[in-house]
């Protein structure tokens, strides 16, 4: 069973909006209180960057089922100005909006997996996923 929801960011609101509809996927998931709040708060960096740096995008959570695992994936599609340099990003403590720099560093150390694909001036694309353990 895989199924699929997206929800746009193009204000604030929003970024709390999307946090809401992932924690509440993640509870009937079956993810424990500690682990949606991990989600929730990856759910916020990733909506917060598109926010900030792309203007509009999407947050779209997918529920992993199948034989083996149980999990989510959230994937983060915008179409801003891209990242020139993904390496200098996902370092800890690199900031370009004045803030703590815990962004995408901190969704990787919060998820299982973490993909980043992105390409100046075409925007980009972040999947994340936690598994039930």
């Amino acid at each position: 069973m895989e199924s699929q929801s997206c929800m746009n960011i193009r204000q604030e609101w929003d970024i709390v909006g999307a946090r809401q509809l992932g924690r509440d996927i993640a509870k009937k998931v079956g993810f424990g209180t500690i682990d949606q709040a991990r989600i929730a708060t990856a759910i916020s960096e990733l909506a917060r960057n598109i926010y900030l740096y792309a203007e509009n995008g999407q947050i779209c959570f997918e529920v992993i089922d199948t034989l083996d695992q149980k999990g989510m994936s959230i994937i983060s599609i915008d179409s801003g100005p891209g990242i020139s340099d993904i390496s200098l990003v996902i370092q800890d403590g690199y900031t370009t909006s004045g803030g703590l720099g815990a962004g995408l560093p901190g969704i990787k150390r919060l998820m299982d997996e973490f993909d980043i694909q992105s390409e100046a001036g075409s925007g980009t694309k972040i999947k994340t996923v936690k598994w039930l353990r």
